[in-house]
């Protein structure tokens, strides 16, 4: 019998939904190198608000710093995005994305790392304002994130607005997991942050 970390039900509004993606991802880490495939396998091709948080809260974790992994990461983050607008039922990633590993080793720093928020974040959700994570205001803030991961590959220059960003991004993503609109509103607070540094560097 498969353990509930094999597998995230799609759009689940479990109070725990954020520290299961965690252990999801944990279940995919054998070996010294854990590929793209194997992390969508544990987290299920329909979960696609899972989907959407986990490369967002590695962005926002340490991992972050590796050169090319903000680009990376938005370009998942781009996809998911684009097939949950769309309606689709099954994630697709083309083979090259999917083949992509990561280091074993600095993927359980980054889920060390992340248990703690993890864990405050799933002892605060609520269902609140839950109206902003279903259509039409849940498309709006996918078309933020849309947004978000077009200019993310500039930022590698300035970390400091990439983790803005990132964080950002899984903000949306835990509101429209949980059904919590707060978290969507933070979202937004988020961006707003993020376009006031931008504005200190243009």
């Amino acid at each position: 019998m498969s353990s509930r970390a094999d597998h995230i039900p799609p759009e689940t509004a479990d109070p725990g939904a954020v520290t299961q993606v965690l252990e999801a991802l944990q279940a995919a880490v054998t070996g010294e190198r854990v590929s793209v495939r194997n992390i969508v396998a544990k987290l299920g091709e329909r979960s696609f608000a899972p989907l959407l948080l986990l490369p967002a809260m590695i962005l926002v974790s340490p991992i972050s710093s590796i050169p090319g992994m903000p680009t990376f990461g938005a370009l998942v983050i781009f996809l998911v995005t684009i097939q949950m607008l769309v309606g689709r039922r099954h994630l697709w990633l083309p083979g090259f994305l999917a083949r992509r590993t990561i280091d074993s080793r600095r993927l359980n720093q980054a889920i060390s790392w992340l248990r703690r928020p993890a864990g405050w974040i799933d002892r605060h959700v609520h269902r609140r304002f839950s109206y902003l994570s279903l259509r039409p205001f849940s498309h709006v803030a996918l078309l933020t994130c849309l947004a978000v991961t077009l200019v993310m590959p500039l930022m590698e220059f300035v970390p400091a607005l990439a983790t803005v960003a990132a964080t950002a991004i899984t903000l949306f993503a835990i509101g429209l997991l949980t059904f919590d609109g707060v978290f969507i509103i933070a979202g937004y607070a988020f961006i707003g942050l993020g376009l006031a540094l931008a504005s200190l560097f243009v």
